[in-house]
């Protein structure tokens, strides 16, 4: 079989359909987590009021103990008091308190199917993974290159018609780049 750029182009294209299409759509996801938490929903908020220590005395430990006491029974991801807020986030709740008032809230969720899992693919950090997604990266370049130089004739070849796209198609990103640098 004779290997040519319509062929790599096509087949690289078949080969990372899935991941091309599930990138994307969580990448589009991504982009509004301001405003949305796509990987999960809310199942229940409770307001507390809790007697908080010291900022300085707040440790894991502390944490991990006020979350037993408030009934959760969660495996603690992290903790952090910022801006005057003291958050505790497990697998499946998230707590915000105000150190001042010690006045919060439980929020309790549960991951959104096959959402959460595509989103998963941008926040992997397992080396085998990280590894595929250069290849995939690689295969992008050159699925973007062969696309470019496949068609040699005619009015829409690269060098009568596909540069113009491809250089606007470099500047809007750049632009935004120093708009928002």
């Amino acid at each position: 079989m004779k290997l040519n750029r319509r062929n790599i182009h096509r087949d690289l294209g078949y080969f990372y359909i899935g991941l091309i299409i599930s990138f994307a759509f969580s990448g589009i996801l991504m982009n509004h987590r301001e405003h949305w938490h796509p990987e999960k929903y809310t199942t229940e908020t409770k307001s507390i009021t809790v007697k908080l220590p010291e900022e300085s005395q707040i440790t894991e430990e502390y944490a991990e103990n006020l979350g037993k006491e408030l009934g959760i029974d969660d495996k603690i991801r992290r903790h952090n008091v910022k801006k005057g807020t003291f958050k505790i986030s497990f697998e499946k709740h998230d707590v915000e308190i105000d150190m001042e008032t010690g006045k919060g809230e439980i929020v309790a969720f549960n991951k959104t199917p096959i959402i959460s899992q595509t989103m998963k693919l941008h926040k992997s950090t397992s080396n085998w993974w990280i590894y595929y997604s250069d290849i995939f990266g690689i295969s992008l370049i050159t699925i973007a290159i062969t696309g470019a130089i496949m068609i040699t004739h005619g009015k829409n070849t690269f060098a009568r018609r596909g540069w113009k796209l491809a250089v606007a198609g470099i500047v809007i990103p750049l632009l935004v780049l120093i708009l928002i640098g």
